[in-house]
């Protein structure tokens, strides 16, 4: 007795039944979800690679500024100026006001 396989003369069949197809399936499979070097982990770490580019924009700009305030603080009169403004410093002959508006600070709960 012989079985015969209704779907043999179809054209899907004969290409599912190919093992180069099936090579070829079992390699996509593989590199998409198996691999260690995936396609879903490329796009991972390409995200990661594009946050510490920006991170490093970030960086350079805020070194570009720190070179700049410390260009300005080689000047003995901008040094004042910032002790002044940051730590409220003075001169023996001085007297300091320091003036807080109302939204400036948080009020405690009594």
């Amino acid at each position: 007795m012989k079985f015969k396989i209704p779907y043999k003369d179809r054209k899907w069949f004969k290409y599912l039944g190919n093992k180069y197809v099936w090579v070829l399936l079992f390699f996509i499979v593989w590199m998409l979800f198996l691999d260690n070097y995936s396609y879903f982990d490329h796009r991972f770490l390409d995200e990661q690679i594009h946050e510490l580019e920006d991170n490093k924009k970030y960086y350079q700009d805020e070194i570009k500024k720190d070179q700049e305030q410390i260009k300005q603080l080689k000047n003995p009169e901008q040094i004042e100026k910032y002790a002044r403004e940051k730590y409220f410093m003075k001169k023996d002959s001085e007297d300091i006001y320091i003036i807080q508006f109302e939204g400036d600070t948080i009020q405690e709960k009594e």
